[in-house]
């Protein structure tokens, strides 16, 4: 069996999960050999230190694969072939401007090289404006102006290129980007999240769990367990992968998850079960998770128990073929409670994986795969990629690196931890870091981490490091930042930067801080250390049984800082509030479900962090001091009114019970309110419009409000507003329009009819979204954008929306959502051409036999959904911006004008009546052409389509149609396919050739996948072409059959390596358990001779 793999990278990439190579990790700024996903372009001068540097960091940390100059790349008048393959591979381009920007003329080369790449390879710019105007930028004024007055006595030989550096700024500065000026209280850590968002969803595929890029030795791993499973004759299957902690379960796990999830009708990943499971009710959660996640929807019947819960699976889910993963199982209880036996539908997959081999045992497992240790190698380039961001260590660094490999015993979480400790550190460094690692025993692999704990800078890194390992895993960041902030003092973000590039800790694309168990244990182990035989003696107590003893038992003293309770039981005993009295220095607070009784005066003054779910308590008694409270997270809770809270500024005091809210006027330092799931909330008292400095207000859910209180209009902070679900809601303020930094408007699911003529004064809004829908739809035809609205059903919508003239005038709108409202022509009265920085339109789900032409007046229109809409006859013309336009069942529209040359996504699955779509020609890479069937797919559309790629457009043609047009004279069967340049046609005379590939799928499913076509020259060995494929299939396909076509040009072949009479070779991998290759075809497009 090949050895375990594991990640050499944290950067995130819509690349094939199955990729290897020796590209950069997204934490090094030198140059990688594969694309970047995003290349950042600045005047260092002016903003490297400070804001340039945080936005690198926040685009990391997200995982977005980042380059920006380093200063060690040669400098010169001309830029470098190096910076200039660097701005050509990466997939956006960020342009901060500044002050001194046109001062350098190496910024404004880069920047006319950006926009000549938007021209001709259709890369995304976003230009950022930092503290200045744009139209200083556009019309080249002020600081500008001066800069090229310097510019034009220098080069006035060469105009030309002056007059470039000129347009490549007006063009930059119209694009729409982020301008630093138009935020409310100008925070830069707003802005720059603002633009990760941005970026992340412009970069994002449907990639149902994080993955890293890099990944050693996968492949085999995976085409074992899939090789397994498909000899496997049971109707439902369970997976077992076991191994050592750290060596690559759940990353196999997830790996897998990612591959299969779409040949299967739900799915759920259930993550750190043995951890979650020991929580208050944590199997039951558990269990709601699983059918939440199977079944696409949140309104399960309550489960008060397990046993109920294990009968509920089995009744919802036991026709559905469904994918379940328990990932990090410690006992059989877990596994029965959760999966059972033939619980689930014929065809269905279980994995589990778990440290324990013998508990595998216990219970029926089809297939059972061991994760083993990387190989020398591997681990070299695992470790390299951490300490030295390339593959292999410098060669006075080789010896070293070798030394710390015997120590770390072949375990990649080590290998991880280790190099990212040691990156840029002195040979001294290495040298007593090696020391240290020698005198610890091979198998403690916590004393080996702990090294990398030890090398941190200072003593506050180290506590916030402890405080995140034993309260706050799977929290919000900005929540955790919010407390570390109190805790420490000034803005613990760089804090937090540190410890991830030390592979110490992880923040997901939900922005949640994740910790290997591993490492975690390994923060925990260090606390337990202070003092292994009085838990009430140390810093921080999380488990369970010891903080009741402590509390119990009187055992608190004033090393407690921090502690963790959660009871299960509604009957336990309450506990004595003297208890806390000699926890004098007790800062982080959580006793959920917990009963209280005696004084309050004896808990600490200095609680930042009061976490009490269930607090039975309906208002604070006078001597509970809590002036130093920062976040009071009461969920569940009966409180009804506050008291003096003047540092407080979050409060969450969602599923409570009131129907009215408490008074607001104690807490005036609140930013975020979270009022979520209030079921009986009639009222939102009148002093939340006292809030001045309130960001974030959520009241999704509460299904019993009738109405907001006008004050909310003196929210002049306010940034989202979130009222989805309300759906009692008929009406908003009529003054809602003074609101001057509201961003975000969500009112999905609401019964609001009109929107106030206000509205249109909202000059920040930027977001939208009035949806009708209140259930899900599953499509795997769907990018990010199209993935979100495609779970939206058609089959049930609200009342119609009117809206007023003046929305018109919100220039600043990027989304707007108007799906499933049942509009008919006409009844959309605003002018949609006006919105002129609109980037997302979604119409789906509505009445309309013809859009509104406006729509092709949008400027900067990426996304347009109009699926479901079933009267559809026409699509207007539409703006060159649009990148995707989802009009999956559609079933009306015959004909589709596309004049966009940067459209990469088409859908038009389902739409049967469609003949024609005119506009193919230049249409740029990635094109997708889904039909659902084969009958639905005209002859003369696909011979069109055919004839464009022989002509050199380059997109992906899918199609479930098996039937290869006679023009593919290369053909043969199996994912394989030799042929032979033609005599006379050396590589200089191929412009290309155009692949048809013909999968076969058993079954009727509905699917979206990967693959990977390779092209190599069988004469002399070289690999030509290599390329990650996507096919789509739906279960309405009735020809059981799909195919990938698509042009490959010569610019992508290496023509040199190519000559008249050679053989080639086409291969086409597609990892799935229902999809064969069933033959290929290859169409050479030589060069006509010319007639003289």
């Amino acid at each position: 069996m090949a050895s375990m793999f594991f990640e050499t990278g944290s950067s995130f990439s819509s690349s094939s999960f199955f990729e290897t190579g020796s590209s950069s990790s997204s934490s090094s700024s030198s140059l990688p050999r594969k694309t970047h996903d995003v290349f950042l372009s600045f005047r260092g001068e002016d903003t490297r230190r400070n804001f340039t540097d945080h936005l690198y960091n926040a685009l990391v940390q997200a995982g977005v694969h980042t380059f920006r100059d380093n200063d060690h790349l040669p400098r010169g008048e001309e830029i470098s072939s190096q910076l200039l393959e660097a701005i050509r591979g990466s997939k956006i381009s960020i342009v901060v401007f500044s002050k001194g920007y046109a001062t350098s003329t190496w910024c404004l080369e880069e920047l006319a090289n950006i926009m000549g790449c938007r021209k001709k390879k259709h890369q995304v710019v976003l230009p950022v404006f930092y503290d200045i105007d744009p139209s200083d930028v556009r019309k080249q004024k002020r600081s500008f102006a001066e800069a090229f007055q310097t510019h034009e006595h220098f080069f006035k030989e060469d105009m030309e290129k002056v007059n470039r550096w000129r347009k490549a700024l007006r063009e930059a500065s119209t694009l729409s980007g982020w301008d630093l000026n138009t935020m409310a209280n100008r925070h830069e850590s707003d802005f720059i999240r603002n633009i990760v968002k941005d970026v992340l969803g412009k970069l994002c595929p449907k990639r149902l769990l994080y993955c890293p890029e890099h990944l050693v030795g996968i492949d085999s791993h995976v085409d074992n367990i899939i090789a397994l499973l498909r000899i496997v004759t049971d109707d439902s299957r369970i997976v077992g992968i076991h191994g050592m902690g750290g060596i690559g379960k759940t990353t196999l796990a997830k790996v897998l998850f990612n591959l299969l999830d779409c040949e299967f009708e739900g799915s759920t990943f259930l993550s750190t079960v043995s951890d979650r499971s020991k929580a208050p009710n944590g199997l039951v959660l558990l269990q709601k998770q699983l059918l939440c996640d199977t079944l696409k929807t949140k309104n399960i019947v309550t489960i008060n128990n397990v046993d109920r819960g294990m009968i509920l699976i089995t009744e919802r889910l036991r026709c559905k073929r469904v994918l379940v993963v328990l990932d990090d199982v410690d006992n059989e209880y877990q596994v029965k409670a959760l999966v059972g036996e033939n619980r689930f539908g014929p065809g269905s997959v279980i994995m589990v994986t778990s440290r324990n081999e013998h508990l595998l045992n216990r219970f029926t497992v089809h297939v059972k795969y061991e994760a083993k240790l990387l190989t020398q190698d591997e681990s070299l380039q695992l470790f390299s990629r951490h300490a030295f961001g390339t593959t292999h260590p410098p060669e006075d660094y080789a010896e070293l690196s070798n030394d710390v490999l015997k120590c770390a015993c072949a375990l990649p979480l080590a290998l991880e931890v280790l190099g990212a400790s040691l990156f840029g550190k002195n040979k001294s460094e290495w040298r007593s870091a090696i020391e240290k690692l020698r005198k610890t025993p091979d198998h403690d692999v916590q004393a080996k981490l702990k090294i990398s704990y030890d090398a941190l800078d200072d003593d506050i890194l180290k506590n916030i490091f402890l405080d995140i390992a034993c309260f706050f895993v799977g929290r919000n960041k900005e929540y955790v930042s919010t407390i570390l902030h109190a805790r420490y003092g000034f803005n613990q973000e760089i804090n937090l930067t540190i410890l991830v590039q030390r592979s110490l800790l992880e923040v997901n694309l939900q922005n949640q801080l994740r910790m290997h168990d591993l490492v975690r244990d390994m923060g925990r182990a260090i606390v337990y250390q202070m003092c292994p035989q009085h838990p009430g003696k140390r810093s921080r107590i999380w488990l369970h049984e010891e903080a009741w003893e402590v509390l119990n038992m009187n055992m608190g003293t004033k090393q407690v800082e921090g502690l963790v309770l959660d009871v299960q039981t509604s009957n336990a005993e309450p506990l004595r509030t003297e208890s806390f009295k000699n926890m004098k220095y007790l800062k982080l607070l959580q006793i959920n479900g917990v009963r209280l009784k005696g004084c309050y005066r004896h808990l600490p003054i200095g609680i930042i962090w009061l976490c009490w779910h269930g607090c039975s308590l309906r208002s604070f008694p006078p001597k509970f001091h809590l002036d130093s409270l920062v976040v009071l997270d009461m969920q569940y809770s009966n409180i009804k009114e506050l008291k003096p809270l003047n540092n407080l500024k979050i409060l969450n005091l969602s599923n409570s019970k009131f129907a009215k809210t408490p008074n607001f006027l104690d807490v005036s330092r609140l930013e975020r309110l979270i009022l979520e799931d209030c079921r009986n909330l009639a009222e939102v008292h009148q002093s939340a419009g006292h809030l001045k400095v309130l960001v974030h207000l959520s009241l999704k859910g509460c299904y019993s409000l009738n109405n907001l209180p006008e004050s909310i209009c003196n929210l002049k902070s306010l940034e989202t507003l979130d009222i989805s679900m309300c759906s009692r809601l008929e009406n908003l303020p009529e003054h809602l329009g003074v609101m001057e930094s509201l961003t975000e408007l969500l009112a999905d699911e609401t019964a609001i009819r009109q929107l106030p003529s206000s509205v249109g004064q909202l000059k920040r809004l930027r977001k939208l979204s009035l949806s009708g829908c209140n259930s899900k739809q599953d499509s795997p035809f769907t990018s990010w954008l199209s993935l979100i609205s495609s779970w939206l059903s058609p089959t049930s919508s609200t009342s119609k929306v009117l809206l007023p003239a003046s929305l018109s005038s919100l220039s600043l709108l990027r989304g707007l959502d108007l799906s499933y409202r049942g509009l008919s022509e006409g009844e959309i009265s605003i002018d949609l051409g006006s919105l002129s920085s609109l980037q997302e339109l979604n119409l789906s789900g509505n009445k309309f036999f013809n859009l509104p032409s406006s729509i092709g007046l949008l400027p900067k229109l990426n996304y347009l959904l109009v699926k479901d809409c079933t009267n559809l006859l026409s699509v207007p013309e539409l703006p060159p911006s649009l990148m995707e336009l989802d009009a999956v069942n559609c079933s009306a529209l015959e004909r589709l004008t596309i004049n966009s040359k940067r459209i990469p996504s088409l859908y038009v699955s389902g739409c049967k009546n469609l003949i024609e779509i005119e506009g193919m020609e230049g249409m740029g890479k990635r094109w997708v052409i889904v039909s659902e069937d084969r009958s639905n797919l005209s002859n003369n559309l696909k011979q069109s389509l055919v004839q464009a790629l022989c002509k050199g457009e380059e997109y992906d043609i899918v199609i479930a149609d098996g039937e290869m047009p006679e023009l593919f004279s290369n053909r043969g069967e199996g994912s394989s396919l030799s042929f032979h340049i033609p005599p006379g046609s050396d590589g200089n005379k191929i412009q290309g050739l155009v692949a048809w590939v013909v999968c076969a799928i058993d079954g009727n499913i509905s699917a979206y996948l990967r693959g990977e076509a390779v092209i190599k020259n069988k004469s002399n060995g070289v690999q030509l072409f290599k390329r990650s494929i996507m096919l789509f299939t739906m279960s309405t396909n009735s020809s059981n059959q799909c195919s990938w076509v698509n042009h490959i040009s010569l610019a992508a072949l290496d023509p040199n390596a190519m000559k008249a009479g050679e053989e080639l070779e086409l291969s086409v991998e597609v990892k799935h358990t229902s999809f064969e290759v069933q033959k290929c075809g290859v169409h050479m497009i030589v060069k006509k001779p010319e007639v003289e």
